[in-house]
């Protein structure tokens, strides 16, 4: 590869993979995963909304057998407007809650997800967000900040990434590193990328990595997720 072609996604995806296994592990027996599902509902970001409307109930069906999975949706669109849902226990609420948005222009607003994650965790315990978005907008220090502080509460961030906007880039990757999650660039042409990654997650939240690793026959990155969790640590 050239010195100066960045990452591809599907190679971007291969090392977010690599760091699943170094992400904090979920207490055993716990049976019960909450997962803050958070996205970037700005202009440009209403394709993406719809396509995660289309496969948030599989981030249910996958962690059946292993406990509960209970999801909150957390978004920020227009005007210094951020919103976050109950919790869904069910994939049909989540997704009525996710239909009701329509995205609208304004800028991002991510300290504010970090600081709701926070303060939910204070609550009760957060295994993991995802958080879906193409930009940063944001002081990127304040932000390292709250995702430090995130890092030593055990919730790790999971940052996925469409498109290849430099500064979103760098800054996730910050993040992620500085909570034990990880980032990865997906593609918005592949519909599959994305549910893998939602349901690894998913099934990282309710049932550690202990379950990741239990996983056969799966989508080709789910089996990547396994390969690598079962292959001998350097």
């Amino acid at each position: 590869m050239p010195k100066n072609q960045p990452p591809s996604p599907a190679n971007q995806i291969d090392q977010f993979l690599q760091q699943v296994k170094n992400t904090p592990p979920v207490p055993k027996g716990c049976g019960r995963g909450r997962l803050i599902f958070a996205m970037d509902a700005t202009a440009s970001r209403q394709p993406t909304w719809d396509r995660a409307c289309q496969l948030q109930g599989d981030m249910f069906t996958r962690t059946r057998g292993l406990g509960t999975l209970d999801v909150q949706l957390c978004f920020y669109r227009g005007y210094d407007e951020f919103r976050v849902s109950r919790w869904h226990r069910e994939a049909s609420g989540l997704l009525r809650a996710m239909s009701a948005v329509q995205c609208l222009g304004g800028h991002t607003q991510i300290g504010r997800v970090l600081r709701h994650v926070r303060r939910e965790h204070q609550k009760e315990a957060v295994n993991a967000l995802v958080f879906i978005g193409d930009c940063l907008e944001e002081p990127i220090d304040a932000l390292c900040q709250l995702a430090g502080e995130l890092g030593l509460l055990g919730v790790p961030l999971f940052l996925f990434q469409e498109g290849d906007d430099s500064t979103a880039e760098q800054g996730f990757k910050q993040m992620a590193r500085l909570s034990r999650g990880a980032h990865c660039r997906f593609d918005s042409s592949s519909p599959a990328q994305l549910a893998a990654l939602l349901n690894a997650v998913a099934t990282y939240a309710t049932g550690g990595l202990a379950a990741l690793s239990a996983i056969r026959g799966e989508a080709p990155l789910i089996a990547q997720v396994r390969q690598q969790l079962e292959a001998p640590k350097s």
